[in-house]
This record gives structure tokens, sequence and C-alpha cells, in this order.
């Protein structure tokens, strides 16, 4: 596929291409001071035959190069037979998209993507999600002002433009919220007396809370307890596909360096999960040094300044739908913000909860009640194939 003679879209097959494709970024961004490189060998990983996505799920990676063999631009077309199963229908996804200012090779790479899922049986797509929801989706359409959070999308402003002349329309938006520093509203304290109060008049043993535990036996448990209530609870997220045991412990095991065990509150009502708040540092802060690799100095660099991590992220408050109505959510959220910003001997000066869907109200009003505010947008979207 060509346009205009100057850029080829072409199917990533040998190791050379595999290099473009991971360094294309380093090109979009060069002079982007909010952008955070990603760790080189963890986007790898993920078109590796160990990815479990491979167990239910294929792709096909495109990359966008010039006459003189230089990278414009990339995606990736994926299919997820669990979303299929679950939605009803065939819906494919694109992701891992970047590319240059330029609307006709953003238009060539989101074309090439739509005609893999069309040979896939595919009948419309859905974008940009890197293979799932879980791991990174969205276009930012509007908080351009600072570096993203951990774990959270960040791209050029002509992204969201050049995929709507491209044909593509939202399908939904979601949004990151900002908590500045400050003591919470006294209903938060009194909800966390009331939640372990509820319990103990109608049982004679209230619900516990506590943090999650790092080390041992205990940590893989509690990995296996999250997953299930994972599951539980987010059972009708709209473009979630279902998260097997592997895969949810070994995401986890994979951010148990960096875990803050005062900002991540468990739950737990006749030793059985119920609820957690689960809250990161964000060590994009200290990432932003590596460039990319870890190498041995700058594995150093990131010691030296995590030091400035000064920011948490709220990655997501879950309690199971028949406890929802006594008061354990505004419980959690008040020991998180407690940990984090009361108790720590360096408290964090902002949290983000990100991301929260455009229509999931009950969780926006939960949040918004803590004072927290939207700083950012985030938007996938659809075309029909």
């Amino acid at each position: 596929m060509e346009q205009d003679f100057r850029v080829r879209i072409r199917p990533v097959t040998t190791c050379q291409d595999a290099k473009l494709f991971l360094g294309l970024p380093y090109t979009v961004y060069a002079a982007d001071s909010h952008w955070v490189p990603p760790l080189r060998t963890s986007v790898a990983k993920q078109f590796g035959a160990s990815n479990p996505f491979f167990r239910h799920g294929r792709l096909q990676r495109f990359i966008a190069v010039t006459a003189d063999n230089q990278a414009a631009g990339r995606v990736v077309a994926a299919v997820d037979d669990r979303l299929i199963k679950r939605e009803g229908r065939p819906i494919g996804l694109f992701g891992f998209f970047e590319c240059i200012d330029d609307p006709e090779v953003a238009k060539a790479l989101l074309d090439a993507a739509c005609d893999w899922l069309r040979q896939q049986g595919m009948q419309s797509a859905r974008g940009p999600i890197d293979l799932s929801i879980t791991n990174n989706c969205f276009f930012l359409v509007d908080g351009f002002d600072s570096p993203p959070c951990i774990r959270m999308p960040y791209n050029p402003p002509y992204y969201s433009k050049y995929a709507e002349q491209a044909g593509w329309h939202k399908a939904k938006d979601a949004y990151a919220y900002d908590l500045p520093p400050m003591e919470l509203a006294e209903k938060f304290a009194k909800a966390y007396r009331l939640a372990e109060k509820a319990y103990s008049f109608a049982c004679n043993s209230g619900v516990s809370f506590r943090s999650i535990r790092t080390t041992g036996g205990g940590f893989r448990l509690d990995c296996i307890n999250l997953h299930q209530l994972f599951n539980d609870a987010f059972v009708d997220t709209w473009s979630l596909s279902p998260y097997s045991e592997d895969e949810f412990v070994e995401e986890v095991k994979n951010i148990k360096s960096i875990i803050d065990p005062s900002i991540f509150w468990i739950a737990e009502y006749e030793r059985k999960m119920i609820g957690f708040f689960m809250a990161l540092p964000d060590y994009n802060i200290p990432l932003k040094y590596a460039k990319g690799k870890l190498t041995l100095v700058r594995i150093l660099q990131i010691m030296w300044y995590r030091r400035r991590i000064d920011r948490g992220r709220v990655l997501a408050i879950c309690v199971l739908p028949e406890h929802r109505s006594k008061m354990v959510a505004p419980a959690l959220i008040y020991l998180g913000a407690k940990g984090g910003f009361i108790d720590k001997k360096k408290p964090y000066r902002r949290a983000e909860l990100s991301w929260i869907y455009e229509d999931n109200m009950p969780s926006r009003r939960l949040v918004e009640a803590s004072g927290a505010k939207i700083h950012k947008t985030y938007r996938v979207y659809e075309k029909c194939l």
C-alpha cells in the first residue's frame, strides 16, 4: 500500500522492522517534554509468544516507512476471541498507534489495520486499545499540558483529528480526575466508622480493612482474591474481556516492586475480600530519565529520581455490589487518602483518579464528592468495516 509514493505500509516481519516499530515514538515525541518513554522491553514482550493474549487472540503489526526506510508510523490490528464472545459480534481492535504529523500516513495505517481485520472476518473495529483496556487504551483528547500518570496514555493532539478524518467516530469517553492535597470531608471519615459499625451490629463482626501484602504466600493469595473480586465487580464493564487468574497474577507481579501499601487497601468481611482501593506511586516521574531502557546507569537514575515522586494514581476503587450500600467504598477512599496525604512521612502532593467512563455516574459521583476535578479526557473510537 502506498500513499503519494512517499510512504509504504508493510507488516512487521523482520527484526529490523521490529526495531523500527519500537523506535518510532522517539521520532514522534522528540520535541515533547511531557512524553514518558515506555520501557522498550515491556512493549516488545507483548508481542512475544509468552504473552497469554495469544491463547485467545491474534494480531498483526504494521509500520509505515519512507523511501529511505525511516519509520513514519505504526499500528497493531488484533482480534480477541474472548471479547467477541462476550459482545456477541465480530469486533476487532487497533492499538499501539503512533504517527508523524501527516493525515495521509495516519489514514493509511488505520486502513491497513481495517483491511487485516476484514480478512479475519471482523465487521467493526474499536481503538486505540493495546490488546486489552486493562493494558493501555484511548487517545488523549483534552489535557495536553501535563505528563501522563503511570500506566496512562499520552499522544499528540492530532491523533484524534486524523482518526475522525479517516472515518472513525467516538465510541466512549473517559476522564482522569485530579485530587489536590486536602483533608477529606468529614463524611468520608464517618463512612469509615459506619462501615465497621454496620457489620458489627448486623453480625457481631465488623468489616476489616488492611493494606495489601507484598511478601511471601500472602501476596499471591491477595492477587488470587483480587482477581476474583475484579472479575465479579467489573463483569459489565464496557469492552473488558475476561481476565484469567494467571494473567491477572502476572500483571500484579509486574508492578509488585512499585506498590506502596499505604495507598493500596483491601476490605474484608468474614475473611472474604469484598473491596479494594488500588493506587500506585507515579513512577512515570523517575522513569522519564530511563529513556526507555534499563541499563545499569539508568536504573541508578531511577532510584535517585524516585525521591521526586510526589503524586499517586488511583487505578480502581472496587466493591462487590451487595456491599456498596454499606459505606465500604468511601471508607476505602478515606484510608487511601489518609495513607497517602496525611499519615505518610513524605506525603503525595496530588493524586490522579483514572480512568472513569463518562457514563459511570455512580463512580463519578463518589470521586467528585472527594473534591476531585476532571483534568484530562480520553476517547475510544469505532468504525464499521
